[in-house]
């Protein structure tokens, strides 16, 4: 075999396993840009849970917030109405802010406080014993604390 021969096939040979080589490194490397691709995704997945979490659990706060603000607005008026039942001194507006009130925790709810805040407001109305009365709002607190206490999702 002459010089030329062996130097055809020494580049022909050399040509092929470029070619092969480079076409298993291409494919190596579509691999890698495709794994890298889904880790990607799976970390963007994970971020955007974790500030998912992070923005439930801030509704959750901020409703608790408001409910302790409504349901402590609410105990200050029915014990203003309270005292008036049992002085006879008051203010003139005290049936309208204990019905303000009212609606306020019938409004943030949940039904069970609503229920126990019309029980405190229904027992002033029928003029009902001092003991009564207090029975009635320690149960209205008693539900409040239960909801607040909670560590149920935003409702």
């Amino acid at each position: 075999m002459s010089e030329l021969g062996i130097a055809l096939i020494a580049a022909g040979s050399a040509i092929t396993g470029g070619v092969a080589t480079g076409w298993f490194t291409r494919s190596a490397g579509f691999r890698q840009a495709e794994a890298a691709r889904r880790a990607g995704d799976r970390q963007a997945d994970a971020l955007l849970e974790t500030v998912r979490m992070t923005l439930r659990e801030q509704a959750a706060v901020r409703l608790a917030d408001i409910r302790r603000q409504t349901y402590v607005r609410f105990l200050g008026v029915a014990e203003a109405r309270i005292r008036t039942e049992r002085t006879g001194r008051g203010r003139g507006d005290d049936d309208a802010l204990l019905e303000s009130a009212l609606g306020e925790v019938v409004l943030e709810g949940p039904a069970e406080v609503a229920a126990a805040a019309q029980d405190v407001v229904d027992r002033l109305r029928r003029h009902e014993s001092p003991d009564s009365l207090l029975s009635a709002k320690a149960a209205f607190v008693t539900a409040a604390r239960e909801v607040l206490s909670a560590p149920s999702p935003v409702r």
